[in-house]
């Protein structure tokens, strides 16, 4: 069994489900994502926690450039596949009392995207990469485009300007290392130990894959299209950016970016922590000041990202392993929060907190599940959003005490902002507006009941989760740490 099933399997379910009509259309995408997921424990139950690459596929694809299907699963990948797969079902979930023109298109382009990020995910080869990296952005930018708010057009260009160009510079990157190659492969082994070695050469090769990881991140000052974006998109097209796309980004500093260009690295990650303390800071001050819910969340999510890349680039085993767990925390958190916003907005037709207050009176239920996601986003302890930012802040605290105090404001900041939005909009009196407001149901009770068990779960027994990319992340900071030694 290799991992191209999990590639393929939703690219199928996506045209299957094309093949759909009327409300048949999200219960076909509902059945094929759980079985992905089916899938991808039936990997994880076979998976062994060590360092090496499993369920791998070596395929000629064009073998003439030197281009192969090569596809494998770490612990560092693992995690990521765990977070595509659970979330993409739940994301479904959450769209099940929403009526959508063409639905069988915008579910398939859901497992479309899904696929395109799985590629990234397990990609060993450069071009794959490549390849999977453009595949996930096609769908989001239709998904935007014909699904989204008023806004849409102008807000979803902006984005595909953005990352488009950010890609750009990825792939200049990949066919400069492919033409420096003996061998003439994309192969990522290739890259990381024949690759280039002269520092000042790896400082270009660098910035060419910063750049694009940066901006998908997005990391400051790379984030300009993410508020929009997130406010203009359909709920389930921003769960899909902000839960498990962004981490892309993320994921491609970890696996490509530090291996290939681990000098660069050495000489630039100063800056590129700096840029994530600002953007933690910036993204926490714009979130005390957002009257739009979805918008506030958005900006939050820039604050936790920042934090995530400054952990990483504190290079730490510490700091990747915090980077891992946050990374599937703040995918379950985040989505969690718009889709509390969601079921707000679609029953009473605002995002407006100000103009809200009291709905914990008339839906404790949904109030509950609203405070315990809450609780997760701000890191309280035996919450999994606690686990993962402290594990991050240790990773800064190393590097630099002084960027930790300014890092750490992320949790203090976070703490305000969030329980502030949370008391306006559920504590106080019911106004005419929210005096009618319905408690939570059906497929909202079950996505939200999974979400804050996930969040209680993870925090008191984060474990097993640990354990799966341990022995992948120990062996990546020995490997970089030996490349480190060798200039000095």
């Amino acid at each position: 069994m290799t991992v191209s099933i999990l590639i393929f399997l939703p690219v199928i379910s996506a045209l299957a489900v094309l093949l759909f009509k009327n409300g048949a259309t999200k219960h076909a995408a509902l059945a094929f994502s759980v079985a992905e997921l089916a899938l991808a424990a039936i990997f994880l139950s076979r998976f062994v926690p060590d360092a090496s690459i499993q369920f791998a596929v070596v395929a000629p694809w064009i073998p003439k450039l030197g281009i192969y299907f090569s596809a494998g699963i770490d612990g560092i990948s693992m995690i990521m596949i765990l977070l595509t797969n659970v979330l993409v079902p739940l994301i479904i979930l959450t769209t099940y009392k929403h009526e959508y023109k063409n639905a069988n298109a915008f579910y398939a382009l859901i497992l479309f995207m899904q696929a395109g990020m799985l590629v990234v995910f397990t990609a060993l080869d450069g071009f794959l990469f490549y390849v999977g990296w453009e595949a996930a952005l096609i769908p989001i930018y239709f998904i935007c485009s014909l699904w989204g708010g008023v806004n849409r057009i102008k807000v979803t260009i902006k984005f595909f300007i953005y990352t488009f160009s950010g890609s750009l510079f990825m792939l200049v990157g990949i066919i400069y290392l492919y033409l420096l190659s003996p061998s003439k492969t994309f192969d990522l082994s290739a890259f990381t130990t024949t690759g280039v070695v002269d520092a000042h050469h790896q400082a270009w090769v660098f910035w060419a894959f910063f750049l694009a990881f940066a901006i998908k991140m997005p990391l400051f000052p790379f984030h300009t299209w993410q508020p929009d974006t997130y406010t203009e998109a359909p709920a389930a097209g921003t769960m899909m950016l902000s839960g498990i796309m962004l981490k892309m980004g993320i994921y491609g500093v970890i696996r490509w970016l530090i291996p290939i260009a681990p000098l660069g690295f050495q000489k630039y990650e100063g800056i590129v922590i700096v840029l994530a303390v600002i953007g933690i800071v910036y993204g926490s001050i714009i979130a005390f000041t957002q009257k739009d819910g979805k918008r506030l969340v958005a900006y939050s999510s820039i604050a936790h990202v920042g934090l995530i890349a400054a952990g990483i680039f504190g290079w730490t085993t510490m700091g990747l392993q915090g980077a891992m767990f946050q990374m599937l925390s703040h995918g379950i958190n985040v989505v969690g929060l718009f889709f509390i916003w969601d079921i707000i907005s679609s029953r009473l037709n605002t995002r407006e907190v100000n103009e809200l207050g009291g709905i914990a009176k008339v839906a404790p239920k949904f109030a509950i599940a609203f405070l315990i996601i809450v609780l997760g986003t701000v890191a309280l302890p035996l919450t999994n959003g606690f686990i993962g930012e402290f594990m991050l802040l240790n990773s800064v605290f190393r590097y630099n005490v002084l960027l930790v105090v300014s890092a750490g404001s992320t949790m203090i900041f976070g703490a305000v902002y969030m329980l502030r939005m949370y008391k306006k909009v559920m504590q106080g009196e019911t106004n005419a507006l929210t005096a009618v407001f319905a408690d939570i149901s059906g497929s909202e009770k079950l996505v939200l009941g999974i979400i804050c068990a996930l969040v209680i779960i993870m925090g008191i027994y984060p474990q097993p989760i640990l354990h799966i990319s341990e022995a992948a992340v120990n062996n990546l900071v020995q490997t970089v740490n030996n490349k480190f030694v060798q200039v000095k």
